[in-house]
């Protein structure tokens, strides 16, 4: 089926006045009262749940909302939240029953604030990229067809029992289904959203622990902690001041001289330093992310016959290994495969499936591009957000290495793009004509979250629009096998349909990374690389 939902068998512009703050951004006072002040960059979309997909907007969900599930901050398990259960008897029709919970404009969450939530997200009309998440519920076919016009409001999946009670009824057997409720898109929404969409969107209201107070876009966004919040949770400190910043070398300059507190992206030319700078304020831990080079399927010049080896000998023309030592210091490891060690072998990880295509080949990584037809256009553009994560130093390296294998100084350059959301917005309308910046950071810790998002057809993050029928097959099968080890098998099988295209070229997988300031303790990263704002206490 076109865009199915998500798998996962579990592995263990408001223009609000801005409130004027002092050093690091806090507002001074006791502990659970102070504000922190940490780095961020502008989101992509307005924040709506079902059409939030990237990094910087995922964090702000986080903080605001809480669904049906909560991963976990240490070990990413799926934990009931606004849950009291969630129950099957066939894996294919569920009963979900909720506690007693708020929005923080004083609403009662309900199952319509569910059902109504998730209708909105799946609708074609309402172009989310999310709304593939909802592929698996009953209905989704004529809320969303894959071609012709919406034929139906509202998912026939969906029914409202009472307001602590809803059932979902699936197009096929499902177990894993309970597990992709913590993701973002499945978050419950309040009626302001539906009646009042404009001034929602302005200053989003949700049921987490935190509001938001003020956003000025390109400046910062100010959230608050929700007294009143009902669940476990509860912020321990007044709010979290997000800073915009288009450079992370100026985030990590505010942070040394007192005026941020948190940056949970540490720039390459400062981890030679950041030890000495931070001490044990130093995070380097691992994380579920990996980089990638995605090219645009979409460009004739990257589709034709030989496509294939022209890219798999780029991927050779690589030194991985010399750049993650000179450059990440121990912050990065070489990619053998297109997902992450941080998933375990349990959870779908196989070292060394990319075999010799990542290794460092001079030699082979001509022949093939020869044998391809050449780059196309005579050179490698890699495009790239210029304002966060260090991209234009290693792109830089990237290119140098080609540069180097391919015997020609001009064979590879970088093509910087000003600000993130530009980059997203140039993506987003197929607009890349070579290759380009990507990588993942996990939703939750299975090989099919590294794999379906990026690579199916149609789905909600496959920006190359890489096509492959045997690929699909593959992941339709894994996700309706209810035995763990054949639906790794299946994952792993729909991997190496990837590897032998060389869909995109794996770099290197990535540990989260950050300091803080004095003012701070109990920060800690997630397994997503996202920090646990509301377990941060300040001084």
């Amino acid at each position: 089926m076109r865009g199915t939902a998500l798998a996962r068998w579990a592995a263990g512009a408001g223009g609000l006045a801005l409130v004027a703050t002092g050093c690091g951004g806090g507002t001074g006072g006791s502990v659970g009262t102070a504000v922190l002040s940490s780095s961020w960059g502008d989101p992509q979309n307005p924040l709506e749940p079902a059409n939030t997909n990237e990094v910087q907007g995922g964090k702000v969900l986080d903080m605001i909302f809480r669904g049906l599930k909560r991963y976990n901050p240490r070990t990413a398990q799926a934990e009931n939240w606004v849950a009291r259960s969630v129950e099957t008897t066939d894996s294919q029709n569920f009963t979900v029953r909720l506690k007693d919970w708020r929005f923080s404009n004083g609403e009662k969450v309900t199952a319509r604030s569910f059902v109504d939530a998730w209708n909105y997200g799946a609708s074609l009309r309402n172009n989310q990229k999310n709304a593939y998440f909802f592929g698996y519920i009953d209905g989704y076919d004529k809320v969303h067809p894959g071609s012709g016009t919406q034929s139906a409001d509202t998912l026939s999946g969906l029914r409202v029992v009472d307001d602590h009670t809803f059932t979902v009824r699936l197009n096929q057997k499902f177990s894993g289904f309970p597990d992709t409720l913590g993701y973002a898109a499945f978050a419950p929404l309040p009626r302001a959203f539906f009646t009042h969409h404009a001034a929602w969107l302005d200053k989003p209201v949700g049921d987490g622990p935190y509001t938001i107070e003020s956003y000025t876009k390109g400046s910062q966004m100010t959230l608050r902690k929700w007294d009143a919040y009902p669940g476990p949770d509860k912020a321990r400190n007044g709010g979290v001041t997000l800073r915009v910043y288009t450079d992370n070398n100026t985030a990590y300059t505010d942070l040394m001289s007192g005026n941020l507190d948190l940056v949970d992206d540490i720039p390459a030319a400062q981890l030679k330093n950041v030890r000495s700078d931070l001490g044990n304020r130093y995070i380097n831990t691992p994380a579920g992310i990996i980089q990638t080079i995605a090219f645009p399927h979409y460009d004739p010049g990257w589709n034709k016959p030989g496509s294939q080896k022209v890219r798999t000998g780029l991927s050779m023309a690589i030194d991985r290994k010399q750049i993650t030592r000179t450059i990440f210091r121990g912050t990065r490891t070489p990619a053998t495969d297109w997902t992450s060690p941080v998933l375990g072998l349990a959870g779908g990880y196989k070292p060394g499936l990319c075999g010799s295509a990542c290794d460092y080949r001079p030699a082979e990584a001509r022949k093939l591009i020869k044998e391809g037809g050449g780059i196309p256009g005579g050179q490698v553009r890699i495009t790239y957000n210029a304002d966060t994560g260090s991209h234009r130093q290693w792109v830089d390296a990237v290119c140098n290495s080609i540069n180097n294998a391919l015997g020609n100084g001009r064979a590879c350059v970088g093509n910087p793009v000003g600000t993130y959301a530009d980059y997203r917005n140039q993506i987003g309308q197929h607009k890349m004509t070579g290759p380009f910046r990507s990588g993942w950071q996990m939703d939750y810790p299975l090989i099919q979250d590294f794999l379906q998002p990026l690579y199916y057809t149609d789905a909600s993050s496959n920006d190359g629009k890489w096509s492959n029928k045997d690929f699909d097959r593959l992941i339709d099968r894994a996700n309706a096998e209810t035995d763990r080890p054949r639906a790794m098998a299946d994952f792993q099988k729909a991997e190496e349909v990837v590897r032998d295209d060389m869909a995109a070229i794996p770099l290197w997988y990535q540990n989260g990374s950050g300091g803080y300031s004095e003012r701070l303790s109990d920060v800690a990263l997630d397994p997503f690389s996202v920090p646990v704002y509301y377990a941060i206490k300040v001084s």
